[in-house]
């Protein structure tokens, strides 16, 4: 099936960010470098027993125990072509690694391999475009990808692999198609949630200031978090889950899960509460995390506020804001940088002080956060450390989390 909507062209916003999205109205240096390639453990010190917010961010409940001195230590473990992001197989230790020029190369008892999939001819690695997402089904034989074509536009396509992590380049299936109308905003993020079901970030379309108010429009799927069962039903390539919220819904488009966002980048569950996070890129002032939590169905019909709200800050006042759910997190446009980079909740074992933690960054400064909630309320953020080009944070199939510079480096985050 084939989704197209019929929006006009018109002028596209200052993109200062490959691979993931940028806001506006900044301009951020990417030409730092992450590392020398040492496999060398750099220790991050933390602020031992005190609770701090970046760059002067919204206040900070109770305090929690702390994190300890030094934090976490930062390990490259091997380096790619403008990595993305990275997926894994249950069973399989393999570390697939996303590229955003169409690559998917494996990581091995630490040695990179050749790609097992090369979709260069298919997309254009072009500011915000390019292959931008992966994930795999429960049982590591299917694998889903995200990425624009080279029109621009979004497709999420799946692929069959085999038992030795390779994809079959003759098993391309295309699942749905969607118009982008400007260059930037393409989200980027696929992943099988715990239900089976497969997430699929959106942006709201491009240009600035969500200019056709897509993000709350519900007979539009951009600016949204979009939800299907991949599996074919009733010659249509996927199908639409009967409890998605806009099922049946006079002219809402039933894959609609959640409304109202800018551009997700980076989602995860919480292996462990079923939590849905992401982060959302601000537009010129505001960066912001949030959270759907599973005992309110992980998202389900929430509105995350754009562009009523930009952060919890009102902007665009011509939309509503009734029923929008505020951030978790924010945090202003500074030294703490200018385009969050979304993470993961740590439950890993190497590092029993982060279990818990939201771990999380922003591509501008480079900088790590973490941070944990109580009671459905911020308690506590803390300074981890800098990845230049910060691109993303993922859990690896060993439960560790690695960090991705677009510059090239993976970093395992490992105890200081």
């Amino acid at each position: 099936m084939t989704r197209r909507h019929p929006f006009a062209i018109g002028a596209v916003g200052v993109v200062f960010l490959a691979g993931c999205s940028g806001s506006d109205d900044a301009a951020g240096d990417s030409s730092a470098g992450a590392g020398s390639g040492s496999t060398s453990l750099v220790p991050v010190s933390g602020v031992p027993g005190e609770t701090t917010t970046p760059n002067a961010a919204p206040s900070v409940g109770p305090s929690v125990a702390p994190l300890g001195d030094p934090v976490v230590g930062l390990a490259q473990v091997a380096e790619f072509d403008q990595p993305v992001d990275l997926a894994w197989r249950t069973g399989d230790p393999t570390i697939f690694v996303v590229g955003q020029a169409g690559t998917v190369t494996p990581l091995r008892d630490g040695q990179r391999g050749d790609p097992v999939l090369d979709i260069t001819d298919l997309t254009d690695a072009d500011g915000e475009r390019g292959l931008l997402g992966l994930t795999f089904t429960l049982d590591g034989t299917l694998a889903y990808l995200d990425h624009t074509t080279n029109d621009g536009d979004t497709v999420i396509v799946e692929y069959s692999v085999g038992a030795d992590g390779v994809f079959d380049p003759a098993s391309r299936r295309e699942l749905l198609t969607i118009d982008q109308p400007y260059q930037n905003h393409n989200g980027g993020n696929v992943t099988i949630g715990p239900d089976a079901m497969l997430y699929i970030g959106m942006g709201d379309g491009g240009s600035g200031g969500d200019p056709e108010r897509r993000a709350l429009d519900v007979s539009t799927l951009l600016g949204k978090i979009l939800r299907i069962d991949p599996t074919p039903s009733g010659g249509q390539p996927y199908t639409i889950p009967t409890d998605n919220p806009f099922v049946g819904v006079d002219g809402a488009e039933p894959e609609i899960w959640s409304v109202g966002v800018r551009n997700p980048w980076r989602m995860s569950f919480d292996p462990a509460t079923g939590d849905l996070w992401f982060g959302d890129v601000g537009q010129g002032a505001i960066e912001e995390i949030d959270v759907a939590w599973a005992a309110d169905g992980a998202g389900r019909g929430m509105n995350f506020g754009w562009s009523a709200f930009e952060g919890s800050a009102r902007y665009n006042e011509d939309q509503p804001a009734e029923g929008a759910t505020p951030p978790i997190f924010e945090y202003p446009h500074g030294d703490a940088g200018c385009s969050v980079s979304g993470g993961a909740v740590y439950r890993g074992t190497g590092n029993p002080a982060l279990v818990g933690w939201y771990v999380f960054g922003d591509y501008c400064s480079g900088n790590l956060y973490a941070l944990r909630t109580q009671d459905r309320a911020l308690a506590a953020t803390l300074p981890l450390g800098n990845v230049p080009a910060l691109t993303g944070v993922r859990v690896g199939p060993d439960g560790e989390l690695y960090a991705l510079s677009l510059n090239g480096p993976v970093w395992q985050l490992q105890p200081g």
